[in-house]
């Protein structure tokens, strides 16, 4: 009767999670459908309404443009030295070579409108070029990740990498500059300009390639960076550009600027994305650089500092201070009996109880092997020798096996010492009295001090 039950509730969850599904494709399609709607709205109207920008302020938002390229290329060449990240470094190129053309383009622009020469129905080379390039060199990210997403041989893949940036480069100027005329609006069709479709739906290609890059790290990781959040919202930008600009009807009307800003806005979205992913990972390597992989306590080295910045304070403020040296017993028998990863486990659990029994100002660190230690500011001997029985208690009370205990040595400042390496000393030496003491672990901790 119970596995007739298992089955009904094991089928009855699947049609939930199909329903789930369903409903929330159903969702993705009608925002799709309504995003749409509201686009060709939006751009009939600017094309209907015949509204035409300044040539000045489409050479501003170019600049702006231009200046955001180089600033996140530079920004992904930084990325690329510390982490080798393949994607980085052709997405820096890409960028590179898009801000030159459009810098090319600019100075071409600006020459024609002084020489009054400017045919506004031609749609300039540089833009096609240029944003072409950047659509298939981010399809070449995707794939480069896809297929080579660990580094085994990092110097000829970094080659290969920038081999590709080169082929795709070549091949879509020649592409462009071999074409038997230059593209030319026609205002009486719907689609004015088609050549915008070309990088319109390379754009859709890789947004749909970067949407199921958020689904695979949601799934694996839980959650997808920033970044990725950022290169997605990108390529959905760049599609409604050259989605756009296919309708625009002469340079400087309505779709075009429309496809000018979301451009724009792209650079914007990109750079500030990159930046915070930036600043994220150089938080990430200075917990790391302070903190102990294992336990999550803070490792020798910030435990150092902070016993420097509380001897200052307390020289200062002229009240006491603590530290407390605890080493685990018998973690070489737990390693021998049960193994290494409980042992290890072992260790996990005494750094869980340290940082839960720890106060805000204090600091709980990780001193080597199996030895920890606490910085107790503003607390005696006393007030560390309760917190010492405290956390006993708690390891004792623990139903995880196997059963933990420490021992523990006590040094306060200034009776003990008035450096660090005279601290910890002398709490070592109290911890060595403890630990070779033939006592119970109740008299231990009446005799805590004592030993100091």
């Amino acid at each position: 009767m119970g596995g007739w039950t298992d089955i009904i509730g094991f089928l009855r969850s699947n049609r939930n999670q199909v329903a789930a599904r369903n409903l929330q494709t159903r969702a993705l399609v009608a925002c799709g459908a309504l995003s749409l709607v509201l686009f060709l709205a939006v751009v009939f109207y600017l094309r209907q309404i015949s509204v035409a920008g300044s040539p000045q302020g489409y050479l501003y938002l170019e600049v702006g443009g231009t200046l955001l390229c180089f600033c996140y290329a530079a920004n992904a060449l930084v990325r690329f030295r510390g982490t080798h990240d393949r994607t980085a470094l052709i997405l820096a190129f890409g960028f590179v070579l898009s801000g030159i053309i459009e810098t090319v383009g600019c100075f071409g622009l600006n020459d024609s409108l002084a020489s009054g020469a400017l045919a506004l129905s031609h749609i300039p080379m540089g833009w096609m070029v240029s944003r072409t390039l950047l659509a298939v060199l981010l399809l070449a990210a995707i794939a480069v990740e896809r297929y080579m997403p660990t580094a085994r041989q990092p110097s000829k893949e970094t080659a290969a990498a920038l081999l590709a940036v080169a082929l795709a480069a070549y091949m879509t100027s020649a592409a462009f500059l071999a074409a038997p005329a230059a593209p030319v609006a026609q205002a009486g069709n719907l689609f004015s300009r088609p050549w915008d479709l070309l990088p319109a739906a390379l754009f859709l290609i890789a947004a749909v390639c970067f949407l199921q890059r958020l689904k695979s790290a949601k799934e694996k990781k839980g959650d997808a960076s920033l970044f990725d959040h950022s290169l997605f919202i990108v390529a959905s930008l760049n599609v409604v550009c050259h989605a756009a600009a296919a309708f625009s009807r002469q340079l400087f009307d309505g779709p075009f600027f429309l496809a000018e800003v979301s451009k724009t806005l792209s650079y914007i979205v990109l750079l500030s994305g990159a930046l915070l992913e930036q600043a994220r990972l150089f938080e990430q390597v200075r917990s790391m650089a302070v903190t102990d992989p294992l336990t999550g306590l803070s490792n020798y080295r910030r435990l150092i500092s902070v016993l420097e910045a509380e001897l200052d304070r307390s020289r200062r403020t002229q009240r006491p201070f603590s530290v407390v040296l605890l080493d685990m017993d018998g973690l070489k028998i737990i390693n021998d009996q049960y193994g290494h990863l409980t042992g290890s486990r072992a260790l996990v659990r005494i750094g869980k109880i340290l940082r839960n029994h720890s106060r805000a100002i204090d600091t709980a660190a990780r001193y080597g092997g199996d030895e920890f230690a606490l910085v107790l500011p503003e607390a005696g001997k006393d007030t560390a020798s309760r917190v010492v029985s405290r956390i006993r208690e708690r390891l004792a009370a623990e139903p995880e096996a196997p059963a933990l205990s420490v021992s523990a040595g006590v040094a306060a400042f200034p009776e003990d010492g008035d450096t660090p390496e005279k601290l910890l000393g002398s709490a070592d030496r109290a911890l060595y009295a403890m630990k070779h003491h033939g006592r119970s672990s109740v008299q231990n901790l009446a005799r805590i001090a004592a030993c100091l």
